[in-house]
């Protein structure tokens, strides 16, 4: 399994996922509260704080549907709606960088276009590409080309066209790429996510690290991201807020610092309950020692006699020759008399 490495440091593995807080424009443009959310997933256990940085304009044109939830977001214009959120420049971005430096944190934001990945290079330890930019080339190319790690979400994308952004991120110079399992629905329904798709990225995409970027409703343990942990993502990516009442935009599928800090204490269990791969029978060496059996005399044994099937039987505890040697025994001499319900050892045999 793969796993997703931060200048050649192991940031995401099985059972430790690298979990990035998506608050993406949850700020609804106050600096002090997008400082508030950062502060707040660093202490729920998150390892990145992730922004969006685009401008209404350059994202969607006038007439743009929206394609969420219209009882969750009102706003039917994918411009309109962006256009709410989009007061965020340079110098934001600094600060936010700076901040999420102070708290122990990634800093990290999606562009959104060829400006944003300026913007965003000196600032981000990796980059990442929104599902509904898996397409979108000279981004992909201009994202490679800073030799960063790419983080991409496959929401709504075929196997060919990942494929294919792949060998794009590659020609372009990209040398680590990161998969996450998307479902481009806000929210996902329970019976829409398809987390087993996680399973399906690993087996066709064998060099790359999986992980899965989530859009259901979260509950108390965020069940969702347990299940794609168990599947082996090794980076999630979820919606943040400080605020999962608030309405509008993405806070009514984001979590929390509680439920965040509910879900690491839950992966916590988890991994002490799957362990390390291999697995390791030292916690068992009693079980082994006196559960197993050894060979035993079944009645009692004259010296010299030939031992025959008849003449033993197999109990616990395994501290004698072990039932495993059997077939070497059998049509062995006793060196000694030997008393019925005795465990053999190897001087009480001929050899």
């Amino acid at each position: 399994m793969n796993t997703f490495k931060l200048d050649g440091v192991e940031s995401g593995s099985f059972m430790r996922p690298y979990i990035i807080a998506e608050i993406g424009v949850n700020h609804e443009g106050s600096l002090d509260r997008a400082k508030k959310m950062i502060r707040e997933a660093a202490q729920g256990g998150a390892h990145a704080a992730k922004f969006q940085t685009y401008k209404a304009g350059k994202l969607a044109a006038k007439e743009s549907p929206a394609y969420w939830d219209l009882s969750k977001e009102p706003t039917r214009s994918q411009r309109e709606l962006f256009a709410k959120y989009d007061a965020f420049g340079p110098a934001e971005y600094q600060a936010l960088a700076e901040y999420s430096n102070e708290v122990g944190i990634h800093f990290v934001s999606t562009p959104f276009d060829l400006e944003a990945v300026d913007t965003l290079d000196p600032l981000v330890p990796f980059f990442k590409i929104a599902s509904a930019d898996i397409l979108n080339v000279p981004l992909l190319r201009k994202v490679a080309k800073t030799g960063k790690p790419v983080v991409m979400s496959t929401g709504a994308a075929t196997l060919p066209e990942i494929e294919f952004s792949i060998e794009t991120l590659t020609e372009a110079g990209a040398t680590q790429i990161v998969l996450l399992h998307c479902v481009l629905n806000y929210p996902t329904p329970i019976d829409h996510a398809q987390i087993a798709r996680i399973a399906t990225l690993q087996r066709i995409f064998p060099n790359l690290a999986i992980g899965y970027s989530d859009h259901v409703a979260p509950d108390d343990t965020m069940t969702s991201l347990e299940v794609a942990t168990l599947l082996g993502a090794v980076v999630l990516e979820k919606h943040f807020t400080d605020d999962r009442s608030a309405q509008g935009n993405d806070h009514y599928h984001a979590m929390d610092e509680q439920t965040l800090r509910k879900f690491n204490e839950k992966l916590s269990l988890l991994s002490a309950l799957t362990g390390e791969e291999g697995g390791d029978t030292g916690n068992e060496a009693d079980a082994r020692k006196y559960a197993r059996r050894s060979i035993v005399a079944a009645r009692d044994i004259e010296e010299g006699e030939v031992l025959d099937e008849n003449a033993l039987v197999t109990k616990r505890p395994g501290t004698g020759i072990g039932s495993e040697h059997w077939d070497q025994i059998v049509g062995l001499k006793a060196t000694r008399p030997i008393e019925a319900d005795t465990l053999l050892h190897w001087n009480d045999v001929e050899l």
